[in-house]
């Protein structure tokens, strides 16, 4: 992760107020490097020389250092002022509205115009305009992705914004950027920004009702249906739980546990048996499964795609 390689407009905009006052400060540095330098060589002590004339008081010098200061404070202010308006501003017709909700420790993104709900991968297309709306409904979260823009606190009861349009596409790490609780450093997440053909078939798959299961998925999914999960979670056509992340797609995400682990059987088995031993902090309790059980479910669960 890094801001210093921006890939979109809102990132490009802070690099740019970054630079200005980056170099604002390196000619400070100059400015009193240079005049303490000259100081101590033209002052230092000699033996045998008098004492140095004293001034008291010099009015040009007091009038620069008093305006010096307010033109530098100025160069920074101007450009940053136009980028805060410029990323405050409302979206235009064309953008894609995304509701971003961070939850102890995980992130659900619901796309309202495409009947989409997914977690911890966030997918925007490149080149149009995404207008997320951040909703905390526990505690205070901040999400971030450096490479696309700065960082929006996440407030219950207080919906921020955050607009930008990503330019190149790749996968993008991001993080929540304030202190949430136990999990806040594992509370990780992954921006995929896909060309629009690409987007336009991940919508296409997470909008599909999943079919039906065979051999050890379709055990999996029974016991699925006949446990504590269907309470929590949802499965488009199986349950309707809404406490913690969709699973309707869950085969189709490379990470669990909100980017932690990858997303295979044998993790998902061991995430199934005991949640808190792999995520400390994690709101989802052991479900009591025996090993054959917690496999058969994993097994479903990963065919969902």
């Amino acid at each position: 992760m890094t801001t210093v390689v921006p890939r979109s407009d809102f990132a490009r905009d802070i690099l740019h107020v970054y630079a200005i006052i980056t170099w604002a400060t390196v000619g400070i540095a100059l400015v009193v490097g240079i005049t303490l330098a000259w100081a101590l060589m033209r002052f230092r002590d000699r033996p045998g020389a008098p004492p140095p004339v004293q001034t008291r008081g010099h009015t040009a010098l007091e009038i620069a250092w008093t305006i010096a200061p307010a033109l530098v404070l100025l160069v920074i202010a101007l450009p940053t002022i136009q980028v805060i308006f410029r990323t405050q501003a409302a979206p235009g017709p064309g953008a894609l509205e995304i509701t971003v909700l961070g939850r102890q420790w995980w992130w659900e993104f619901r796309y309202p115009t495409l009947d989409v709900v997914t977690a911890n991968e966030l997918h925007v297309p490149a080149g149009r305009p995404v207008a997320l709306r951040l909703d905390g409904p526990d505690v205070i979260h901040s999400f971030w992705v450096p490479q696309l823009g700065g960082k929006r606190d996440v407030v219950p009861g207080r919906r921020n914004r955050l607009t930008f349009t990503a330019e190149i596409p790749g996968e993008y790490r991001g993080q929540c950027a304030e202190f949430c609780g136990t999990s806040h450093a594992n509370m990780g997440m992954r921006v995929i920004v896909d060309a629009s053909d690409a987007f336009e078939r991940w919508v296409a798959a997470q909008k599909a009702v999943p079919g039906e299961s065979a051999g050890l998925a379709a055990e999996g999914k029974a016991i699925f249906t006949r446990s504590a999960c269907v309470g929590c979670h949802t499965i488009r056509g199986v349950s309707t739980g809404a406490l913690g992340p969709d699973l309707t797609t869950f085969g189709s995400r490379r990470t669990l546990a909100a980017g932690m682990l990858p997303n295979t059987v044998d993790v998902v088995t061991a995430w199934l048996k005991n949640p808190p031993a792999l995520k400390p902090g994690a709101k989802m309790p052991p479900l009591g499964l025996t090993d054959d059980q917690a496999r058969a479910v994993a097994t479903y669960l990963t065919s969902l795609k």
